[in-house]
């Protein structure tokens, strides 16, 4: 028999068979993970960049109201996702009655929260790369040592030996576990590159996030300091921004 993958493939018993296309299987579903992760990521940067040109005039501006409109028409950007939530949570506790909490602080716990959904969305998928990545070269070995099983259960039945009685047996063997070693590498390599694509993607958003927490604490510092010098405050308003800063100071 020569060593031709066709003729190989041809004399493969069930169990090979079953193995190699569990293999191939796991390759597809590596290829699909990767190329809509890939996707994903390019999709969220460029809306990322269209929406942070918006939002950037918005912010310095204070129009507050037309920048979570604008973050809920890019809802494929990360970026939106995060600051359009955020704002949200800003607005509804600032006009709601003061609590022991203030909008700032109520705003930074939610952004956490926010950003723990955006992480588990940027990753998702890419545990069946690690998975693939750390199981198809055991696939590929079970196949092969069941495979010389039967090579050498083929010798015992036929009562004779030689290379040539088992070299085809362990040549279809083998194949199996190059298969899985090629399935492997490459889930590997994919699972790290978009690691290194999700990392860079959330340190962005992290920075991002406190860029958008210093502005609204600086705002919110703004406001206590009109209230704080105005000529006809009365004592009340006094305490009642100290309270404020005080909350604040301690978020």
């Amino acid at each position: 028999m020569n060593f031709n993958l066709k003729e190989i493939y041809a004399h493969m018993g069930v169990f090979a068979l079953g193995i190699a296309w569990t293999l191939i299987a796991f390759a597809v579903a590596s290829l699909a993970v990767f190329f809509e992760r890939l996707f994903v990521y390019f999709r969220s940067r460029a809306a990322s960049r269209k929406f942070a040109g918006r939002a950037g005039p918005l912010l310095a501006q204070q129009q507050h109201d037309a920048l979570v409109k604008e973050a809920e028409g890019s809802k494929s950007s990360h970026l939106a996702m995060m600051l359009g939530g955020g704002m949200k949570t800003f607005l509804s506790k600032s006009r709601a009655p003061a609590g022991k909490l203030g909008a700032v602080e109520l705003t930074r716990r939610d952004l956490v929260r926010i950003n723990e959904r955006i992480t588990a969305d940027v990753r998702r998928g890419m545990s069946v790369l690690a998975t693939v990545g750390s199981v198809a070269p055991f696939v590929g070995l079970l196949g092969t040592v069941v495979g010389i099983i039967e090579a050498f259960a083929g010798i015992a039945k036929e009562g004779s030996g030689g290379l040539g009685a088992v070299s085809a047996g362990i040549a279809e063997a083998l194949v199996v576990t190059a298969l899985g070693l090629l399935v492997a590498i490459p889930a590997v390599l994919m699972f790290n590159f978009l690691s290194t694509r999700a990392d860079a993607l959330l340190l962005s958003l992290e920075q991002a996030r406190g860029e958008f927490l210093d502005h609204l604490e600086d705002m919110s510092g703004d406001k206590r300091a009109v209230v704080a010098h105005a000529p006809h405050a009365s004592s009340a308003d006094v305490v009642s921004t100290r309270a404020e800063a005080t909350d604040v100071g301690h978020a």
